[in-house]
């Protein structure tokens, strides 16, 4: 069983900056892809970006247009996604997940499902204001 834990979210204006942590325990956190969600009220949870085990591969959703940046330590058990350039229609609650399950081929595709991941943080909210 993995524990996610996400924090940083917060109130920011327009143009700022936040950065999300998601801290993990119960199993070795450097197996587990990291993804990070966003979920707005009445809509689906959409996919904002992924970082594969090693770091080494990384994947964004379209509209995050380089505003973006994923990371990870596994030192820490800790992935981040650092957000720049915010914009109000970024308010939403975000949420961090795991899995340690890995396509054979297609890897942006099914990182950026979220059937793909096994589990979920309780969520944090950003809200950006005009």
């Amino acid at each position: 069983q993995v524990q996610l834990v996400e924090s940083g979210g917060g109130l920011v204006q327009t143009g700022g900056s936040l950065r999300l942590s998601c801290a993990t325990s119960g199993r070795t956190f450097s197996g587990y892809t990291m993804g990070w969600f966003r979920q707005a009220p009445g809509k689906e949870r959409e996919f904002v970006s992924a970082v594969v085990w090693g770091g080494s591969s990384t994947y964004y959703a379209d509209y995050v247009m380089g505003r973006l940046a994923i990371s990870r330590d596994n030192a820490n058990n800790t992935a981040y996604l650092q957000m720049n350039s915010l914009k109000p229609e970024d308010t939403t609650v975000y949420y961090c997940a795991a899995t340690h399950r890995a396509p054979l081929w297609n890897s942006e595709t099914y990182y950026s499902n979220r059937g793909s991941y096994d589990y979920w943080g309780q969520g944090t909210q950003v809200t950006v204001s005009s």
